[in-house]
């Protein structure tokens, strides 16, 4: 798998934030946040076409100087706080078509994700080929089992699954949740159910280290030490 493929990579990044302000372009570890995703898509040598969705003219010109395209901006329509991803996706493959032009693969990919690398696209698009599958995401194991949380109900601390109490760690069943950084789609099966796979999403797995939401300064300086990390890993 290459160049070959018939793919577009998405990066959603609207103008506003409410949390941590520009955030999409907040500098981290040296650069915009924005432009990791974008380095990411253009190493892997996977897309066609590596393009940001904008409604934001600063954001627009970033990204056309870490070399992805903006060939179009967003609608208000799809840069408010109600819009899902789901919509813009929608909008920028139903635009392309507008202009002639059709994807077979796409991946999305969300610009404050530094973690996204090259060879994780590579892998999750490549397991998307390779198995026909309508998704792939990629997902981070909960380091604590779920099944044995517990809950606070009048001012004490409840097991919300008491059958699971005393039943040692490794005898329950493995939980994962998003990693919250990007989503490879076969474009057709996409289109067809607009987003809501019936066949759901095949997994990649990334380790815990590699991942972190980034919603106020304190997640952003988890983050950065958490890069630094995975930069020295893979300088080894």
């Amino acid at each position: 798998m290459g160049a070959g493929l018939n793919a577009v990579a998405i990066i959603t990044a609207r103008g506003g934030s409410k949390r941590i302000p520009g955030k999409n372009i907040k500098e981290f570890m040296g650069k915009p946040m924005l432009i990791y995703g974008i380095e990411a898509a253009l190493q892997s040598g996977i897309f066609r076409e590596v393009m940001v969705s904008t409604d934001d003219e600063e954001i627009a010109r970033i990204a056309r100087d870490a070399g992805a395209a903006v060939p179009f901006m967003r609608s208000a329509e799809t840069s408010g706080d109600f819009a899902t991803t789901d919509d813009v996706l929608m909008e920028v493959l139903r635009t392309y078509e507008e202009q002639g032009e059709t994807f077979d693969y796409m991946a999305c990919i969300y610009p404050t994700a530094p973690f996204v690398t090259a060879q994780k696209l590579q892998e999750a698009m490549g397991l998307l080929v390779e198995k026909d599958a309508s998704g792939v995401m990629p997902v981070v194991r909960y380091s604590f089992p779920p099944q044995r949380g517990m809950a606070i109900r009048d001012g004490k601390l409840v097991y919300c699954y008491p059958e699971n109490a005393m039943k040692r760690s490794q005898d329950l069943e493995p939980v994962y949740h998003d990693s919250g950084q990007f989503y490879c789609y076969h474009v057709k099966k996409y289109l067809a159910c607009k987003g809501d796979l019936p066949d759901g999403y095949l997994p990649i797995i990334v380790p815990e280290t590699e991942v972190q939401d980034i919603d106020n300064p304190s997640d952003l300086a988890l983050a950065e030490m958490k890069f630094r990390m995975m930069r020295e890993k893979s300088e080894r």
